[in-house]
């Protein structure tokens, strides 16, 4: 069976598997996030956090839910890590300097688990099991969410209640997270992956020499790490350690627990707004552009550019041969396209163009599928936008989902659209233009360039993944990085927040023979139109600086 071949193949059995788990996985987050009963374990943590579930919230009090909880996890996982040499498991490994603390809080807080650490040369197993793989968990329900509190903007009228953030965020956790994480566990470690808390060992090696490994709750931690499309690694080599991901089979079952949730969600969607082809409309969308952008990087992968790619069969370099071109190449495209940041081979080995895929597949705004909950409410982000611009075509005041979207609808939506951008493209020209952030250029020219717009592009967007190359462990990139990550997390929910009470408040808007048929593939066609336009118009310059000019030359 030739590579290619392999790499089709599995593609078709990782989509199979995708449409079996849809309509069961997306009517049981309709029913959790519909039903007003509350299990004992969860009346058991409300009382603990004191919480009263049963509370309708505005808006802005479903806002600062979210960011009182978030605050919260960043300085306790902070004061985790700067305590962490004197708590026990620790392996030895001393505290965690303030600013690299800092950056790793806020970083897997946000869902964007960008690591500029060694995993398993800095991090013992209280922060990795107490600090770290909590926030897998809370972080990614999170996301849910504030995307079922936007649902719910659509679904209600006459009024300008979301729901229950404590609510929300406790079942999304008990209910979905923890029964899906759990049997993923299990099914990895039944693969090979590694699950215990032992001490460092001394391994020989087939070359001679020895090296040091520590042992580590591995599985339970990588599969809320791909569930929750979070992606920080126990390890530094991530996705690609055999500890992590040991066969071809759990490199696809990992695939498969990345794109699972965010695309059931649109089911979800569907299901509480009162109309599944709604939900159909915005899947297809999904749909075609992620398999769009797996058969481009395929294409770039297994391209043969002279005499060396003619022989290995594609673009081997930074590649796992235990998966090959053609799994890496759907790893790269899902992570990417999600706010997971798991790899499994490492971008900057790309060909040009094809790390200018995985940078632009972040660009989009992580939407299709997008991460746990933000790729759903980046997409209806999209959806209203798109609304706008046919109702700009026709000359009509524009309808989404029964809500008309008005002057202070699409000010909420452009603005949210703007955010990410905004902090790309500015942090990247600062790190171009000072001395010292350029100084951790392992690259120059184009590739080097790719490596400083890659970091801020996947901490921008919540992402987590790097070209490796960039030495992002200095006070410049913890700090400011940092920051993009806490900006463009939270930001864009304001916004997303503030629209959904919005819309509550609207009365329906009868269909008319003039209302735009948005469960139809005409607006699935212009939906992708308007993203790939709007992104392309936004970052074409950066990319042409990029990869475009390194894939280009090669």
């Amino acid at each position: 069976m030739g590579p290619v071949l392999a790499g089709v193949l599995q593609l078709l059995a990782l989509i199979a598997a995708l449409a079996l788990a849809y309509a069961p996985l997306g009517n049981h987050m309709a029913k959790v996030y519909s039903s007003d009963r509350h299990w004992r374990v969860e009346k058991w943590i409300y009382k603990g956090i004191g919480a009263d579930p049963d509370t309708e919230m505005r808006w802005t009090a479903y806002l600062r839910g979210v960011l009182a909880f978030s605050v919260v996890g960043v300085l306790f996982l902070y004061a985790l890590q700067r305590l962490q040499g004197v708590l026990p498991g620790s392996l030895g490994f001393s505290a965690i300097d303030p600013d690299q603390a800092f950056n790793t809080a806020v970083s897997f807080v946000t869902n964007t688990n960008w690591q500029s650490y060694y995993g398993e040369q800095a991090m013992g197993h209280v922060v990795q099991t107490a600090g770290l793989a909590v926030q897998n968990f809370v972080s990614a329900a999170v996301g849910i969410a504030v995307a079922v509190a936007l649902v719910r903007g659509f679904a209600r009228s006459r009024t300008g209640e979301l729901g229950n953030f404590w609510a929300d965020l406790v079942r999304g956790v008990v209910r979905i997270l923890v029964p899906l994480a759990a049997v993923a566990a299990v099914v990895l470690v039944a693969c090979g992956a590694i699950q215990n808390f032992s001490g460092i060992h001394e391994v020989g090696q087939f070359t001679g020499g020895s090296q040091q490994w520590n042992g580590g709750a591995v599985a339970s931690q990588e599969a809320i790490k791909e569930i929750g499309t979070n992606g920080g690694g126990y390890f530094n080599a991530n996705s690609a350690h055999p500890f992590e991901n040991p066969t071809p089979f759990s490199n696809l079952f990992e695939i498969f627990l990345i794109l699972v949730i965010p695309f059931a969600l649109t089911r979800t969607f569907g299901l509480m707004v009162g109309s599944v082809k709604q939900g159909y409309a915005i899947l297809a969308t999904m749909a075609t552009i992620w398999v769009g952008f797996v058969a481009l990087m395929m294409w770039t992968e297994f391209a043969h550019h002279g005499p060396a790619f003619d022989i290995a069969g594609g673009a081997y370099e930074g590649k796992e041969v235990r998966f090959g071109v053609g799994s890496s190449a759907i790893f790269a495209t899902s992570t990417t396209l999600t706010s997971t940041g798991a790899v499994d081979s490492f971008h900057s080995s790309f060909t040009g163009l094809g790390g200018g895929i995985t940078m632009l597949g972040m660009m989009l705004g992580e939407i299709a599928p997008g991460g746990t909950g933000s790729g759903l409410y980046g997409m209806l982000i999209m959806a209203i936008i798109a609304v706008f611009i046919a109702g700009l075509m026709v000359g009509r005041t524009p309808e989404y989902l029964g809500k008309k979207i008005g002057t202070r609808e699409i000010k909420l939506a452009a603005c949210y659209i703007l955010v990410t951008p905004a902090l790309v493209l500015i942090f990247t020209a600062f790190a171009m233009a000072l001395p010292t952030p350029a100084n951790s250029m392992t690259n120059s020219g184009a590739h080097g360039f790719s490596e400083i717009l890659y970091a801020y592009t996947s901490a921008s967007n919540n992402n987590g993944s790097a070209f490796a190359g960039l030495n992002a462990d200095t006070q410049w990139f913890n700090s400011t990085l940092g920051l993009c990550m806490l900006l463009g997390r939270f930001v864009p929910m304001v916004f997303v927040l503030a629209l959904a009470g919005s819309l509550a408040e609207q009365k329906p808007v009868p269909a008319t023979a003039g209302t735009l048929r948005t469960e139809k593939p005409l607006f699935t066609g212009l939906l992708v139109g308007a993203i790939l336009i709007i992104t392309g118009l936004t970052y074409f310059p950066a990319l042409a600086l990029g990869p475009l000019a390194e894939g280009l030359a090669s």
